[in-house]
């Protein structure tokens, strides 16, 4: 067994041990135990989850990260966890396959998340976190890969890992943490600034909020923590992935559980304002292993991914104002 393997297995037991003790009891019906968060869905923002297809290449066995794309109609982009190789996938909103692409100029260590952006120019990127620290903490700086976003054809679908296509180089952004080695699954990029977020992953405390200026094929930048962050779930960090919506008003983020939404004050122009306010429990419905969330390009629904061969693509709307 592969000592990532290894360590991954090892990490996952002390968390299952550790949940057990801090709450008195387990949810067998959800990975890693813990306890979810009450939900009441009469007082939901969104309707009921809905599977509406699964992920069709067999290429994609740990969607860890997902983008729902900000220039093209019915593209969403995903990629799998560590030891994949720099491949990213290309699938409709049902889960059709429709290419794989390989970045030339990067190296899938521990890809955790994934975000999109549009500039003001109206040129659209994908980002890619490789923000995992899961062996032992030993990384002390990591990579974030912008990339501008392929079109996506119909030829393309017969793309694969063996004969993939080629993206355009990567800009590569290094960064380290003020304070300690942190393991992190949730990369945003806020829409307007381009100001880039990370939310650290605990097991036994808050999650940390880190921001960093898009300063790309540089020296080592540094991130500011600006915030911690809790959502209502035991453990109240251990947070798998996020994203921020189009009009910079609200976020979301995952964890095995569920989605939690944070909404900026009506009356704020800062919009880190948002890490304060109490997240709203948005649910997602059964996954093996959710680690991926992303809203879709008018902010109207959310796309959720799990983990493991033919995984759900699971989508919430929001409800419609009264």
């Amino acid at each position: 067994m592969p000592k990532k393997t290894i360590t991954k297995f090892s990490v996952f037991v002390i968390f299952i041990v550790f949940v057990s003790i801090s709450s008195g009891a387990c949810h067998s019906n959800v990975v890693g135990g813990g306890e979810p968060p009450s939900f009441d869905r009469a007082k939901s923002l969104y309707d009921e989850p809905k599977v509406v297809g699964k992920i069709e290449s067999t290429e994609i066995t740990e969607s860890s990260g997902i983008a729902v794309s900000k220039c093209q109609q019915e593209v969403i982009w995903t990629h799998n966890d560590s030891e994949d190789g720099a491949f990213i996938f290309a699938l409709n909103s049902t889960g059709k396959a429709l290419g794989t692409w390989r970045v030339p100029n990067a190296r899938n260590v521990d890809w955790e998340d994934m975000a999109g952006y549009k500039n003001s120019n109206g040129k659209c990127y994908l980002y890619v976190g490789d923000i995992g620290n899961t062996n032992n903490n030993e990384r002390s700086e990591h990579k974030i890969y912008r990339i501008p976003e392929p079109a996506v054809n119909e030829s393309d679908s017969g793309a694969t890992r063996k004969d993939p296509i080629q993206t355009e180089p990567a800009e590569t952004l290094t960064f380290s943490y003020p304070d300690a080695r942190q393991d992190a699954e949730t990369l945003m990029v806020h829409p307007a600034s381009g100001e880039i977020y990370i939310v650290t992953k605990h097991r036994s405390s808050p999650a940390g909020v880190y921001k960093l200026k898009p300063v790309f094929d540089a020296a080592v930048v540094k991130a500011d923590k600006i915030s911690d962050l809790t959502v209502p779930a035991i453990p109240n960090g251990f947070l798998t992935g996020g994203d921020i919506a189009h009009d910079g008003k609200h976020l979301i983020v995952s964890d095995y559980f569920a989605a939690y939404e944070f909404t900026l004050p009506a009356d704020s122009g800062n919009f880190d304002d948002i890490w304060k306010q109490k997240p709203v429990v948005v649910e997602l419905g059964e996954r093996k292993q959710g680690e991926a969330i992303g809203y879709a390009e008018d902010g109207l629904s959310i796309y959720a991914t799990s983990e493991g061969k033919l995984a759900p693509l699971i989508e919430a709307k929001r409800r419609k104002q009264k």
